[in-house]
């Protein structure tokens, strides 16, 4: 049985990849330090808490379980804050990622999926945007994330080690058998909050800049499922026995859905009114965002089911009308 460490199991995707990764066989260790997870989310192998950050700490995981390979999830992920708090980033999402390969290293673990972003790329300057594009990014949590990455080339060159990088455009919805779903406090991402105001719930949902040379006026993103995402980590992982060093790919539905495209999709779906307030644009926002992810499809064998935006808004409206983590048995 292979023996999978999921370090941030206990957040969105790392939870969701965890109840893929034990349906299909696979010993599950969770590594979380529990700052934006949630324990309830733990719910497919062992929950160790512990922070990246703790050398002595990886050092106790690695000596007491034998992995054979990691998934690594551990990153602050907000924009703004990354721009406000940037050696915070630094710390938590660099540091924290050498820590967990000197680690590996130490062990002989050889094999890793990186949780990356689109946010690499910086500004796009194309419409759809594939592996080959220019990464100049913008702000730290994008600069954090591609500087991992540079760490996974090297440790290629030096050390044999095999390693995935997935781009992620925007994660959306929520497990199919809604056993997971998306919880932050505080809530930046659009579909969540959307559903918050259909439920009467959050603060006012504001929609940035309606002047953009799109559609309808709004910004466009690509949006995919969560489950989505972990189905790739787990072709990845499958990817890396037959493929020495280290390979990126994006992750995203290569369409695009406008701001006001998915609030009408989830006033479709709840039969709720969306209220919302117009506001500017914010600095950085570009027109649009979509992902060419035929190297995935290709090359990992990836097909995306849930790429329909009522599919996606229909799986997370089940999620936020029940009980959320902190509030379940």
């Amino acid at each position: 049985m292979t023996h999978v460490l999921v370090c941030g199991g206990a957040g969105y995707i790392g939870a969701q990849l965890a109840k893929v990764l034990a349906q299909s066989g696979c010993e599950v260790t969770v590594f979380d330090n529990l700052s934006t997870g949630h324990r309830a989310a733990v719910r497919w192998g062992a929950l160790v808490e512990g922070d990246l950050r703790d050398r002595n700490a990886l050092a106790r995981l690695f000596g007491v379980h034998c992995f054979d390979a990691v998934m690594h999830f551990g990153a602050l992920s907000q924009v703004g804050e990354s721009v406000r708090m940037p050696l915070t980033y630094y710390e938590n999402n660099v540091t924290g990622s050498l820590n967990l390969l000197d680690a590996m290293h130490r062990a002989g673990v050889e094999r890793l999926v990186f949780s990356s972003t689109a946010a690499v790329y910086g500004t796009p300057q194309q419409p759809l945007i594939d592996e080959s594009h220019p990464t100049w990014p913008i702000n730290p949590y994008g600069a954090s994330k591609l500087m991992v990455e540079r760490m996974l080339e090297d440790a290629a060159q030096a050390h044999g080690l095999r390693s995935v990088a997935l781009r992620y455009f925007n994660a959306a919805g929520a497990d199919p058998d809604g056993e997971t779903g998306e919880w932050h406090e505080p809530e930046t991402h659009l579909i969540p909050n959307v559903l918050r105001r259909a439920l009467g719930q959050g603060e006012a949902l504001q929609v940035f800049g309606t002047d953009y040379d799109t559609r309808d006026g709004t910004c466009v993103r690509d949006y995919v499922h969560v489950h989505d995402l972990a189905q790739a980590h787990v072709l990845a992982l499958d990817y890396l026995g037959g493929h020495a060093g280290a390979h990126r790919f994006n992750l995203g539905s290569g369409q695009g859905f406008s701001v006001m495209e998915v609030i009408e999709a989830a006033r479709q779906v709840t039969g709720k009114p969306v209220p919302f307030d117009k506001a500017p644009r914010r600095a950085g926002d570009p027109p649009v965002l979509v992902a060419d992810a035929q190297r995935a499809k290709k090359e990992l064998g990836w097909q995306p089911r849930f790429d329909d935006m009522r599919i996606i808004v229909e799986s997370a409206w089940r999620w936020h009308r029940e009980p959320h983590y902190g509030q379940r048995r």
